[in-house]
């Protein structure tokens, strides 16, 4: 995690959830992120069956120059990635794993800013398939952020962090198998690359960097 806003709000929700999977929703206590609360959001379960804003922070919503509540969360990804973006969420919703996800925003002028979120599972009446808790920060603040809006965005990396520390690799097969249509397969896995982010090994798919992690790399 790179940004403060991602480790303050990860640290919050790993410590009020304790032995649980996941918090509920009623746990939080905005005063305790404020130094987080601009840039943190929860989405919500719609009517589609897909994943909306049910609230999020001032900073995030500068950064797509309008106001994000109700809007899709789905929408906001590449074509490309829709389908790995909902094998995350469902690792989220039903595994009860922590999703980070690195992407690049584009604007219409083709400008490009890279992001960091992570998104977590949050119990609402006693499930956790209806809610996620998630931060959104952008890695650098070029001058025209906030002024031209990002509406286009691709994942550059992901790592899936496992609360009870089980192995990520079917659910990382599954994200990939989704998403790079031109990666070669052997004996039932994908080929990858070698290579070094933040200083981790990671797996190299394509377009996506994987770096695998347990609850508290």
């Amino acid at each position: 995690m790179q940004m403060p806003s991602t480790t303050t709000l990860y640290t919050y929700w790993n410590t009020i959830r304790g032995a649980r999977s996941a918090p509920d929703r009623r746990d939080i206590d905005p005063t305790r992120i404020r130094e987080a609360l601009a840039n943190t959001f929860i989405l919500e379960l719609d009517e589609h069956d897909r994943f909306s804003f049910r609230l999020a922070g001032s900073h995030l919503c500068t950064s797509y120059c309008r106001e994000l509540k109700g809007r899709s969360f789905s929408a906001l990804w590449h074509d490309r990635d829709n389908d790995a973006m909902e094998t995350l969420i469902r690792a989220v919703t039903e595994d009860h794993a922590v999703a980070l996800v690195t992407f690049q925003g584009s604007t219409a002028l083709q400008t490009k800013v890279n992001f960091e979120t992570i998104l977590m599972p949050l119990r609402h009446n006693g499930s956790t398939h209806t809610r996620i808790l998630g931060a959104m920060t952008a890695l650098e603040e070029p001058y025209w952020l906030g002024v031209q809006p990002v509406l286009e965005q691709r994942i550059t990396g992901l790592r899936l962090i496992w609360p009870d520390e089980i192995s990520a690799e079917d659910t990382v097969r599954e994200v990939m198998s989704s998403v790079v249509n031109d990666v070669q397969f052997t004996a039932g896995s994908p080929t990858a690359l070698p290579t070094t982010i933040y200083g981790r090994t990671a797996r190299r798919y394509a377009h996506l960097a994987v770096i695998d992690g347990g609850r508290d790399n």
